[in-house]
């Protein structure tokens, strides 16, 4: 996919749409940008998870590990379920493993740089 190029000749609708895409787009990298839902995000890869098996996973309190979900749910990036007293959250959709794909190749991988 290419990129969208800027140019003076644009109009005010396509321009519109460009802020409203990058609006969004800050939006999301600002939910990931913290380690902790980095993490969660991370751990939600391979399956749904309480917010207990959250905790012991992260070693974190449930108050920091419940603030972190609230950031990912507000975002659209996680989906809540709950069961009895317990919550269970899963990925939302393919965008945070797709995100985490990237993040992977660019600083984890052997062919970083």
């Amino acid at each position: 996919m290419a990129l969208p190029q800027l140019s003076h000749d644009m109009s005010k609708e396509d321009m519109d749409l460009m802020i409203d895409n990058a609006t969004r787009a800050s939006n999301f990298l600002k939910a990931i940008s913290h380690e902790g839902r980095m993490m969660i995000l991370c751990h939600l890869t391979s399956g749904e998870k309480s917010v207990t098996e959250l905790e012991d996973l992260l070693s974190a309190r449930q108050a920091a590990v419940s603030q972190q979900l609230s950031r990912l749910r507000l975002e659209g990036l996680v989906t809540p379920r709950r069961e009895g007293k317990a919550i269970y959250y899963r990925l939302a959709d393919e965008r945070p493993r797709r995100m985490l794909e990237v993040v992977y190749e660019l600083f984890c991988s052997d062919n970083n740089v």
